[in-house]
This record gives structure tokens, C-alpha cells and sequence, in this order.
């Protein structure tokens, strides 16, 4: 699938939302990727996830983690395709942590997968959880890249799609200034 393709994929399963949304970031926008809605439909979710774990192939990737919420899914799909294990990181009061007897070994080889970076503060805190634990991410490799590349994990990252959708301080956000209702779609 070429990124027309995936852009046609996400509106047609109704991740592609408009409107007036607050980001997990804090920040608000226009348009908001509920991810969750392609990946409550198998065949797509296996199809993406063999497009994700596609630049992995061969890297001898061990383990592919996710952030809750977002990256569960997307992780037990990707290690699948990669015949490997996967795990995945949640917030434990206030930090991202790997809970549920979870573990990982220094040198391990692991792809950190995602469905959606705006400011890529989920993968950092996962990232985070991988060096502290003596692993060097293999790569990233994300559904959406909303920050069309601005993001920095470094390491390689690979997105399926990049799009670049506005979002906005609060402090001067035009559609609240417009006064259209914020939706907290992730509530």
C-alpha cells in the first residue's frame, strides 16, 4: 500500500476524525486519528502491521514493545510478522513503565511501535524504559507520523503514513476562540 492508499484506508474506517479535539499532548486540533477504530478490523490491523514490521525484516528483531493504549495492538501484530515476542509499557503512578512481569534484557533487540506521534512523548517514555534496562532501540515504527518527520527519536523510525494536521496551544487556540465545542475523544 503506497501512503494514498493508507490515507484511504484511515478515512474509511473512521480513524480520520474532525472537529475540535484535545490531544493526548495537551494541545488542541482540528482533525483527530482514532487509530482504534482500524484496529478493531483483524485483516487491516494484520495487513498495517506486516507494512510496519517491514524495514525490521531481518534485523533479528527480538521483541516489539508499544505504549498503552495505542501501541498493544500494533505491537502483537508487528511481533507476529516478526516472529517475535511482544510486550507493551503503561503509565504506573504518573510514569510509563513495563508492569505484568514484563521484561527485558540488556542487548535485547527491540522495535518500539506506535499508532500515532504528535510530539512522539509516548515513544520517548518508552525509549526511556529501554535504556534504562541496557537496550538500544532497534528503530521506531509508527501508523501515523503527524509531526512529518520533525520528531527525533534517534534512532531509525519508519511511518506509513505521514500527514501534517495542525494543533494549537490552548492559549490561542482559533476554534476555541471560535467557540466550537472541545471533544476529549480519548474519554
Amino acid at each position: 500500500m503506497n501512503q494514498v492508499e493508507i490515507n484511504e484506508l484511515l478515512k474509511n474506517t473512521g480513524v480520520i476524525m474532525e472537529g475540535h479535539f484535545l490531544l493526548t499532548s495537551g494541545r488542541h486540533s482540528a482533525q483527530f486519528l482514532q487509530c482504534s477504530q482500524l484496529l478493531q478490523h483483524p485483516e487491516h490491523t494484520a495487513r498495517v502491521c506486516r507494512m510496519l514490521a517491514e524495514p525490521f525484516i531481518n534485523r533479528g528483531i527480538e521483541t516489539v514493545i508499544g505504549p498503552a493504549m495505542g501501541g498493544v495492538i500494533l505491537s502483537y501484530e508487528t511481533a507476529r510478522a516478526l516472529k517475535a515476542r511482544a510486550i507493551y509499557a503503561e503509565p504506573d503512578q504518573g510514569k510509563m513503565t513495563l508492569r505484568r512481569g514484563f521484561r527485558i534484557r540488556p542487548g535485547e533487540k527491540v522495535l518500539v511501535v506506535e499508532d500515532a506521534v504528535t510530539t512522539g512523548g509516548s515513544v520517548q517514555k518508552v525509549l526511556k524504559i529501554l535504556r534504562a534496562g541496557g537496550v538500544e532501540a532497534a528503530g521506531v515504527s509508527v501508523l501515523v507520523d503527524r509531526s512529518v518527520g520533525k520528531v527525533d527519536f534517534g534512532v531509525f523510525t519508519h511511518a506509513l503514513l505521514a500527514v501534517e494536521i495542525e494543533s494549537y496551544d490552548p492559549a490561542c487556540c482559533p476554534l476555541c476562540l471560535d467557540g466550537v465545542p472541545l471533544q476529549k475523544p480519548k474519554a
